[in-house]
């Protein structure tokens, strides 16, 4: 079995470039996942988002979770469930506006961190997707550019916890689903796992790595570089020891911003005989089809969009 892809960053400065450029490529084609380390956000800070996220959750998150599962009676659970998942959630959105200042019961430190991590990850996000734009031919800031609709990027992380389940054969952590946007940085639990990707046909564990960042691809990488990126189906499985945390920052395009496959890549394949499979849309009508389809295969929604596009086009600008 292949090994999950795990990408030291701080050798892009040196003579190693060309090797670390190959294995982000590798990642992205054949993957749609890879983890990286030495990513420029300090081991101390990352400590204290860490700490932070377990004590909010603890004070504030825990109880209310306990109480969810016995009024919707998830404790002793004989049947499978498919429309709940095992995990305590919310969001925090950082762009276009955050909306930190509303999410009731956050203290100031906790505030204040995720903020300044929020403005760490956007940098790195925005760092990874023109190393992709070198690898694939496609010129510096494409894929930044490509994502901004008339008040930039949208930007945001979930915070969630996976609590110790009785029966996680019977429950799944988060059920399988690509996601819709554009780059996921994903900082999770260092200890406790759970995190699968589907690959040629099977569930392949991501490492839990202390002070790594695991980055996946969207739906809309997939749509601009025409498929020759994928995103790719992923799960959390609930566990029975220990809680998992998992802070997930989805860098998506704005809502009024039309995605598209890159020209330049569509005319490359066209030479090489491949016609263009990916339909052009509003990124925000993507989104409400995306909200009742999460959980179903991506395809389908790909298909809708095209039928849209065809009785409505929609101009470039």
């Amino acid at each position: 079995m292949a090994t999950f892809p795990v990408i030291n960053l701080e050798k892009l400065n040196g003579d190693e470039r060309s090797r670390v450029m190959e294995q982000i490529k590798d990642a992205c084609e054949n993957w749609g996942f890879f983890e990286v380390m030495n990513h420029g956000i300090p081991h101390d800070f990352m400590d204290t988002v860490e700490r932070l996220t377990k004590e909010h959750y603890k004070k504030c998150m825990e109880q209310r979770f306990k109480e969810l599962v016995a009024s919707k009676a998830l404790e002793g659970l004989e049947a499978e469930v498919t429309d709940m998942d095992w995990e305590s959630t919310f969001y925090l959105r950082h762009l276009p506006e955050s909306n930190m200042a509303e999410i009731p019961d956050l203290s100031d430190e906790y505030r204040k961190v995720m903020k300044e991590f929020a403005v760490k990850l956007e940098k790195l996000a925005e760092e990874l997707l023109d190393l992709f734009c070198e690898n694939i031919g496609l010129e510096e800031g494409y894929l930044k550019k490509a994502f901004y609709g008339a008040k930039g990027p949208t930007f945001g992380t979930k915070v969630s916890n996976y609590p110790p389940c009785p029966t996680p054969d019977k429950i799944k952590g988060l059920r399988a689903h690509t996601d819709a946007g554009g780059i996921i940085l994903l900082f999770q639990d260092p200890v406790v796992g759970g995190l699968q990707l589907l690959k040629d046909g099977e569930w392949i564990d991501v490492p839990p790595l202390r002070h790594s960042i695991v980055i996946n691809l969207g739906d809309q990488l997939e749509v601009i570089t025409n498929g020759k990126y994928k995103s790719v189906e992923h799960r959390v499985m609930a566990q029975t020891d220990g809680t998992r945390m998992s802070l997930a920052s989805f860098y998506n395009p704005g809502s009024d911003a039309v995605i598209y496959p890159a020209p330049v890549l569509v005319e490359k394949e066209a030479e090489e005989k491949n016609k263009q499979v990916y339909p052009k849309f509003v990124f925000g009508d993507y989104m409400k089809l995306y909200a009742g389809l999460k959980f179903q295969a991506k395809e389908p929604r790909f298909e809708a969009m095209k039928a849209m596009e065809a009785t409505a086009p929609i101009a470039t600008a």
